[in-house]
């Protein structure tokens, strides 16, 4: 069944101009019929003549324009255009890239949540170039005025810390909607991060090269042994022996080499996994300290161990939460076994949001403070021969943060020169 209830209503639901107008007076010509209608019965006025009256008033209110009406749905100080320029502002809010509205003069109309996060002292009302004082940013947004094309380049800067931003201008040209409500003219400006990018990049490609140079060191080594045992040395018994145990030694840390880098990929692919084992910490660290007794005995090491009596479960992955003590007791053995003493201990955590500590501390030289932030860095080493010379791959602290991290967990490093060396493993 149709509905021809309302015939004169437009798509939009909207009445004609004419009967919207009529429709905002009604109450003013129901007011005045009742004028007119007490001035004929109290005064006497002829019902032509009020009908006529009526019949005017009636016309005036189809036919003059609207005063009070029109400016209901603006706010109070609202200058032409602004109404038009709130979908421009809607649509900057919902973006999660920081974003700013630019008029004619490069004057700030609109900033989102993100770019009042991003850029702070950035305030409505005052041109972008009272904060972003970017020689390439001010020539791009007159670029963008004069030619009406976006433009996109890169923003880098290097204080406070280093970081880039591509940064797109998008110009908005004026437009007039059906209300004839005119938006001027207006620059979108986004800034999306690519700092997290750069630095990926510039990680990888410090990866490879340092795993090619540790690499090579060893095969160079080995290529030099082999030429040399096939050349002059081929029938000296006691060279041919000594190169030999040499070349299993660099063989021996190639290998090792590559089983923390297939270690580390192997982590990092299921970084975002938490493991949902159960571990008896009590006795993982009773037998990390069995396995390394040989090796400290032989560098002259007493390894204390300070474990509470009763059993520890925490949620882990017993391989991996092995091979991280295992790896932290072994460094401290190699660097800090001057003092004569290594530390294994375990305790209820401090820290909010965990429930286990373990500490391994040595009594050794310790490091310089500027090393202590660097120490979990791929292939970082504050001595690179003597690191060499102890047979570590310079991924040993890396595995081991990576391998905390996955568990959810914390791993903090505190040294200072001639005061050994704490490493804590906060666990939840």
């Amino acid at each position: 069944m149709v509905d021809r209830s309302n015939k004169n209503a437009r798509p939009d639901g909207r009445l004609p101009p004419l009967l919207d107008r009529l429709r905002t007076r009604v109450v003013l010509l129901v007011c005045v019929a009742f004028v007119l209608a007490a001035l004929v019965v109290e005064a006497g006025l002829g019902w032509p003549e009020a009908v006529l009256a009526l019949l005017i008033l009636i016309i005036a209110a189809l036919w003059l324009p609207i005063t009070v009406s029109q400016h209901q749905e603006h706010a109070p100080g609202d200058a032409p255009g602004v109404i038009a320029t709130m979908g421009v502002d809607r649509f900057a809010d919902v973006l999660l890239d920081p974003c700013l509205v630019l008029d004619r003069r490069s004057v700030v109309r609109h900033r989102n949540a993100a770019a009042a996060q991003r850029f702070p002292n950035i305030a409505i009302g005052n041109p972008i170039t009272f904060v972003l004082r970017y020689p390439e940013l001010v020539k791009a947004i007159e670029a963008v005025w004069q030619s009406g094309e976006t433009r996109l380049f890169e923003l880098h800067e290097t204080l406070p810390s280093e970081t880039w931003e591509k940064v797109a201008i998008s110009p908005l040209q004026s437009t007039t909607d059906p209300n004839g409500e005119t938006t001027p003219p207006l620059l979108l400006i986004t800034f999306q991060s690519l700092t997290d990018l750069k630095r990926v990049d510039a990680m990888r490609s410090d990866f490879i090269a340092n795993a090619s140079h540790e690499l090579r060191t060893p095969l160079t080594s080995l290529l030099g042994f082999i030429d040399t045992l096939l050349g002059p040395a081929a029938r000296d018994t006691a060279a041919r022996e000594k190169f030999l145990h040499i070349m299993r030694g660099q063989a021996e840390r190639m290998a090792k080499l590559i089983e923390d880098l297939l270690s580390l990929s192997r982590i990092e692919m299921h970084q975002h996994v938490r493991p949902t084992g159960s571990v008896d910490l009590v006795a993982l660290l009773r037998d990390v300290r069995e396995g390394l007794q040989a090796q400290a005995e032989a560098a002259e090491v007493e390894l204390r161990l300070a474990i509470p009596a009763e059993t520890t479960n925490a949620i882990g992955d017993r391989d991996e939460l092995y091979e991280v003590f295992e790896n932290l007791v072994e460094n401290a053995i190699k660097y800090g076994g001057s003092g004569n003493t290594v530390d294994i201990e375990l305790a209820v955590a401090a820290l909010p949001g965990f429930t286990h500590l373990v500490s391994i501390v040595d009594h050794g030289p310790g490091v310089e403070p500027e090393h202590v932030p660097r120490l979990t860095e791929r292939f970082y080493r504050i001595d690179a021969d003597a690191s060499r010379r102890k047979k570590g791959t310079g991924l040993g602290l890396a595995i081991a943060k990576h391998t905390v991290n996955r568990h959810r967990g914390q791993l903090t490093i505190r040294s200072r020169p001639g005061h050994g060396m704490r490493v804590d493993v906060s666990l939840p």
